[in-house]
């Protein structure tokens, strides 16, 4: 297997507490310098933007109960150039970059161009940014950049907009880092169609704004919709950045988007700890097959998968007393999270999500990697999740690197 780690950088109070934002960032540099003497291999930054704290005081709060900043990151890239002059072997991962926010696709490709154009001054560089990108969880970052209903048909059709914006983007945005020169007349077209909403009566609905906006006397069959990015032929600057140092990780589970975007170039896939065991393995069998030739035969490890981890090997404790100490601290942590995400405690998604973390001691823990993972898999391992305790964060990244490790191991024959 092979080990990466998550940080979500969340400013949230957890026992009554919240760490300032230099004390946040103050702990993650701690972290990741450590996780990069451990040997993890790359090292995943939640992107958020804006705060979410202001945004419960607006008309429709997308997360009224919950307390704090959903993170802090809002530059992955910035982020990146001070984790690479701060350690000598980790790379670094977006998880996620939203490129239809803060400037679009065009702007996010610029600005990995003109980094990587800078981090690979160095030939000797070998280092990649795994640039995961998105079209961003929360609607509230996306209206602030302009991503809303231009007419009454994408209003109407709004639960559906969000996949197809951000097919747009893609292709705009790996087409430019790419190398090419384009323009908005090149970039396939949007047609709205039944196909594309779960209820004849969402696209009913969609049919009858279509009726009013081009004066139709009948429902149609299809309904076009504008490019949201309309430019005359342009290219990025610098032109000639180190795209050796680049790999791109669609977050998106549409299968078509996943596969789509590896017809212009091989994009790997974002997965997340709550992902079904059978979505997960037809994503595989896919890829093995829609995976861009130019990244050579599709690889486990292409699909990073994130896991909770609640490790437990403190001293002077039993092992049954570790084992329960572990599961405690996984109640509590997820308990903290649905209650803060939904306003209610939902004990059903509580246990789902325990069932996809790592819980327990060193030996448990490692139990479960082999009954669970692959053993050619790519874990994000999340060891600050809901967890401000700096010292302990560390002590079980490297109680996991020293005790997890090498029992997951013995246990494959390795």
């Amino acid at each position: 297997m092979q080990y990466d780690v998550f940080f979500s950088i969340s400013q949230t109070p957890v026992a009554g507490a919240t760490p300032t934002e230099a004390e946040m960032f103050g702990n993650f540099f701690d972290q990741v310098q450590l996780a990069d003497r451990l040997g993890f291999g790359t090292a995943w930054i939640a992107e958020s933007h804006l705060s979410s704290e202001v945004q419960k005081t607006n008309r429709r709060p997308v997360i009224p109960h919950w307390e704090g900043e959903v993170g802090l990151n809002a530059d992955f890239l910035q982020l990146a150039h001070q984790v690479f002059s701060k350690t000598q072997h980790i790379e670094m991962g977006s998880a996620v970059m939203n490129i239809l926010c803060m400037g679009g696709p065009i702007a996010h490709a610029e600005r990995i161009g003109v980094f990587l154009a800078l981090h690979g001054l160095n030939p000797e560089e070998r280092r990649r940014i795994n640039v995961g990108f998105a079209a961003g969880r929360f609607q509230f970052m996306n209206e602030a950049s302009g991503i809303v209903p231009r007419d009454g048909v994408e209003e109407a059709a709004w639960p559906a907009m969000k996949g197809l914006i951000f097919r747009e983007a893609s292709e705009i945005f790996c087409r430019l880092l790419s190398g090419e020169t384009l323009n908005s007349s090149q970039v396939g077209s949007t047609l709205l169609s039944r196909a594309n909403f779960r209820s004849d009566e969402d696209w009913e609905r969609v049919q009858d704004a279509a009726m009013v906006r081009d004066d139709l006397e009948a429902r149609p069959e299809s309904v076009p919709v504008a490019n949201r990015w309309a430019f005359e032929n342009l290219k990025i600057v610098p032109q000639d950045f180190r795209r050796d140092l680049l790999q791109l990780i669609i977050g998106s589970h549409e299968p078509a988007t996943q596969e789509f975007v590896n017809t212009m170039r091989p994009v790997q896939v974002f997965n997340l700890s709550i992902t079904r065991q059978d979505v997960i393995d037809d994503t595989h069998k896919r890829m093995e097959k829609a995976y861009h030739p130019d990244g050579g035969a599709w690889q486990r490890s292409y699909m990073p998968r994130t896991t909770f981890v609640f490790l437990n090997e403190r001293p002077g404790l039993s092992p049954k007393e570790r084992s329960a100490a572990a599961h405690r601290e996984a109640r509590e942590a997820l308990s903290a999270y649905w209650k803060a995400l939904q306003g209610t405690l939902d004990p059903t998604k509580v246990e789902r999500a325990a069932d996809n973390a790592l819980i327990g001691t060193a030996d448990e823990i490692a139990d479960q990697m082999v009954e669970r993972f692959h053993p050619d898999d790519r874990l994000m391992l999340w060891f600050d999740f809901f967890n401000h305790d700096n010292d302990r964060v560390m002590a079980n990244m490297e109680d996991f690197m020293t005790h997890v490790r090498p029992r997951v191991d013995e246990r494959l024959g390795r």
